[in-house]
């Protein structure tokens, strides 16, 4: 029996990421403290997460996506490698430069994160039939919009044509409706805040307005709503119930990584048969301990860590 599969279909990026006391205003120039260049983009981050957490765990994870013919992609596969993540899917484009992320973090942990899409706006339906096998083993689908929206659909139709939960983290919050064939194909969606209010017009800051918007949400097809509210916690409502998962305490170094481990905890958790509660459970902890510490996939903790906290 095969070891179960997360594949994550999405945007991968290198992150130049500037560490300074405060945020620069418009116009101004602020002096970091220091700076570092790591492995980035959603869909890389949380194929990257799942890989180290599947290591302790016995859940195998892959990539779908594209990178350029540079030495940021090379820098990037490697990176990718040395999480264990299956790379079959990911494609290199001579015709684009590798996504690139320039992110800054002040001495409170927040982040303003410019993105240059670059290979992973060229992604498309011939990335979806190009990883025919990898889609057919797929547990958990994981899919984000830091690739063009028809992308994303071809997968999540495939996704489900192949059997695999489908899970959509609407990040970053899409500027434009999102297409109505879209929300069927998703078992779960995971917003936050921001993309919470985006997508149906609640900013959740209660439990009360958090259920009304996972409510909007399943109205249009949704399986599952997970509303992440920070540092308020998390509400989750399925057709079979709903809950809410408390924060867990820690003090927070770094947000950057937080929502994509967050994504992969759910994703490794419901590949190894947990219920809906539970891995909304284990992937609140496997956030909360990715704002430990520094970097973007770099800070992804491993299963032995998430276990222990829980």
């Amino acid at each position: 029996m095969p070891l179960p599969l997360i594949l994550s279909f999405g945007s991968v990026n290198i992150d130049v990421t500037a560490r300074g006391k405060r945020l620069p205003a418009p116009g101004e120039t602020v002096h970091a403290e220091s700076y570092a260049i790591g492995l980035g983009g959603k869909g890389a981050n949380q194929a990257a997460a799942a890989g180290r957490l599947g290591a302790g765990c016995g859940v195998r994870s892959a990539l779908v996506g594209r990178i350029g013919a540079d030495a940021f992609g090379v820098q990037a596969r490697e990176a990718l490698r040395s999480f264990g993540v299956d790379l079959a899917g990911l494609r290199e484009d001579p015709g684009a430069a590798t996504g690139l992320a320039l992110i800054g973090i002040d001495a409170a942990a927040e982040n303003c994160i410019t993105v240059v899409g670059g290979a992973n706006l060229r992604v498309d339906g011939g990335d979806v039939r190009g990883s025919e096998a990898l889609f057919g083993e797929a547990s958990v689908l994981l899919l984000q919009l830091e690739v063009p929206v028809e992308a994303v659909l071809a997968a999540a139709r495939r996704g489900r044509e192949a059997g695999a939960r489908v899970v959509l983290d609407p990040a970053p919050a899409p500027s434009s409706p999102l297409p109505d064939e879209l929300w069927p194909l998703v078992d779960v969606v995971t917003p936050n805040e921001t993309e919470t209010a985006a997508l149906c017009g609640v900013l959740p800051t209660t439990r009360e307005e958090a259920a009304r918007a996972a409510g909007l949400l399943m109205a249009r097809g949704v399986g599952a709503a997970v509303v992440k509210m920070g540092s308020r916690g998390v509400w989750w409502q399925s057709s079979e119930g709903s809950g809410f998962v408390s924060p867990f305490p820690v003090t927070a170094v770094d947000t950057v990584a937080a929502g994509d481990c967050f994504n992969a905890g759910l994703a490794v958790a419901l590949a190894l048969g947990a219920s809906l509660g539970e891995a909304v459970r284990v992937a609140a902890a496997t956030g909360a301990l990715a704002v430990t510490k520094r970097g973007a996939a770099d800070a992804a903790p491993e299963w032995g860590a998430v276990q222990a906290l829980l």
